[in-house]
């Protein structure tokens, strides 16, 4: 039997874009962990988040914190360090970085700098949602979080109207309620999915109509971070059910 190859070292000088977990640690990667092991240094979203998930996997590296206050700074610093030679992985609290979490404003740095970048893929709550929803993935768009103005995110939805495919978007469980009432005027009848603790003990799948949902969660409120998404309109009606 051929022994496979060993997998290539971490090159100098560059940014590596690792994926954490979103909820169950067991989704975590054998490429992320060997990355974490084998970096310089480690620029975290939150640092003391991170420490829990690199003491749970027996990594000790430093870390330096980068979220979005000091990301202006901290690029600067990280940029310096790639240049060194250095190599630094970047992490947020959960997911990829970059979607709807801190990460663009250093890749772009980086990429200006003509310094190498690298994605570590895993886990997205963006995908684990959609392919999990029963909703058309064929095209879809992502929105992320909508502003938090109310005049702004009426407009933003409005401007959604048009659009083809499947609309994502991330929530708040103290803006879920908001949310749904927004989209029981602009898209009654549209059929909704509501996915919560992705990938943990209490993962579950909610869909109906918008004020279908929104009763629900009056009669049994949810916790947890929401990913909304919105399918095309139907005709019929779709029974309200969880998973």
């Amino acid at each position: 039997m051929q022994t496979p190859p060993s997998p290539p070292p971490l090159q100098p000088s560059t940014l590596y874009l690792v994926a954490t977990p979103i909820g169950n640690l067991e989704d975590i990667t054998l490429r992320a962990l060997r990355t974490l092991r084998e970096c310089d240094l480690i620029a975290a979203e939150d640092t003391r988040h991170t420490s829990q998930l690199l003491r749970h996997f027996g990594i000790s590296k430093p870390m330096l914190s980068y979220f979005q206050f000091n990301e202006a700074r901290r690029s600067e610093e990280i940029i310096e360090r790639l240049k060194r030679g250095e190599k630094i992985a970047l992490v947020t609290d959960a997911g990829s970085p970059g979607i709807s979490d801190p990460g663009e404003r250093v890749v772009t740095a980086a990429r200006r700098a003509g310094l190498r970048v690298e994605a570590v893929p895993g886990a997205c709550a963006l995908i684990a949602a959609l392919t999990a929803s029963g909703l058309p993935t064929d095209e879809f768009h992502f929105v992320g979080f909508l502003p938090h103005k109310s005049g702004q995110r009426r407009n933003r939805l409005e401007s959604l109207r048009a659009t083809p495919g499947t609309l994502v978007f991330y929530e708040s469980p103290f803006r879920i309620a908001k949310l749904l009432s927004e989209l029981t005027e602009v898209f009654p009848e549209h059929e909704v999915v509501l996915a919560r603790e992705l990938t943990k003990k209490f993962e579950e799948f909610l869909r109906g109509r918008p004020a279908e949902l929104a009763a629900q969660l009056v009669v049994r409120p949810r916790k947890g971070e929401f990913v909304v998404l919105v399918g095309p309109a139907t005709d019929d009606a779709p029974a309200v059910a969880a998973d």
